[in-house]
């Protein structure tokens, strides 16, 4: 039986689900039998493809680099979008290939820094939420750290297809990730903290109230998730930033974890969830800048305007 239909009861299997899966699965086994670094390119010129083809996103992506680097030159806004566009290229062909890494694969083009920040976190045995972002590799991150013995629970919206749906969580799972599902988001992760387990947590989408609260992000407002924030100071858990990046100097992914945040505390649960939500933001914003051609422009990140705000994303 599969994941949704335990969680579900048997989904409603329709003939476009059911090609959608078949092409997906050609596809992916096409790219698998390619060499590593042949299926990477292959990767970066459906990225290509998709920034020339898809004019909508594009326009997103510009304006988002717009708003957050308005002191670079319409040129170099432009590169860092052509950038991303080949970087999720590389991550489709990372993502085709992850059923075949074992240690000694993938010790070839990715390490750790920063694990002993993790371990610490962990050993306190009260949970760790790793704070992270669709900023590099994050599929191939939380794949890598479970194949090296440290598997987590993952947050994730159920796709429509729930015969992709259970294959593609069928490969992220692989080494003994679990999914969390967003329907049951704040109960999931509760048990997580009280079981010690360690959950990562994409804290870089567009949320609407009550679940999401307005904080700077590149200095404009942006409705970001505050569930990590409060559930981490009900259990006391643990958090940290995580993200795997592609390091150019190096040419290979590096799984850096930040020291562990330290969370205000002052009794008033509302104002200290906004001020820890609005630092967990800060903290995601200055790895973008590190790295702005790996974070994924073409998200709405902004569409949830403060009431009275006039939407920033114009048909």
């Amino acid at each position: 039986m599969s994941l949704n239909e335990q969680e579900q009861g048997a989904p409603t299997i329709t003939v476009k689900h059911r090609l959608e899966y078949l092409l997906l699965r050609c596809f992916v086994e096409l790219l698998a039998a390619m060499p590593r670094a042949v299926a990477r390119q292959v990767g970066a010129g459906i990225g290509w493809i998709a920034y020339r083809i898809v004019p909508r996103l594009r326009a997103v992506g510009q304006q988002n680099l717009a708003m957050a680097f308005p002191e670079k030159t319409g040129a170099e806004r432009e590169e860092i979008l052509r950038q991303t566009y080949r970087n999720l290229g590389y991550q489709i062909a990372e993502f085709c290939h992850m059923p075949q890494y074992g240690h000694k694969t993938v010790e070839k083009f990715i390490r750790y820094e920063g694990f002993e920040n993790f371990s610490r976190a962990l050993a306190r045995g009260k949970g760790v939420f790793v704070l992270t972002g669709h900023l590099g590799a994050w599929e191939l991150s939380s794949f890598y750290h479970s194949l090296m013995g440290n598997p987590m629970d993952i947050v994730i919206r159920r796709l429509d297809n729930p015969l992709v749906d259970d294959f593609v969580n069928g490969i992220r799972c692989e080494h003994g990730n679990r999914v969390l599902h967003k329907d049951d988001f704040a109960r999931g992760l509760i048990a997580s903290m009280r079981a010690g387990r360690t959950v990562g947590v994409l804290m870089d989408t567009n949320m609407t109230p009550p679940q999401g609260v307005f904080v700077p992000f590149f200095g404009v407002p942006a409705c970001t998730a505050s569930g990590v924030p409060r559930i981490a100071e009900r259990t006391g858990a643990a958090v940290l930033p995580g993200f795997l990046l592609w390091e150019k100097s190096e040419r290979r992914y590096v799984l850096h974890f930040g020291e562990e945040l330290d969370l205000v505390k002052t009794g008033d649960s509302e104002a200290d969830a906004l001020t820890n939500t609005a630092m967990f933001t800060a903290v995601l914003e200055k790895y973008i800048r590190a790295y702005p051609e790996q974070w994924l422009w073409m998200h709405r990140r902004w569409k949830t305007r403060p009431e009275g705000e006039k939407g920033i994303y114009q048909r």
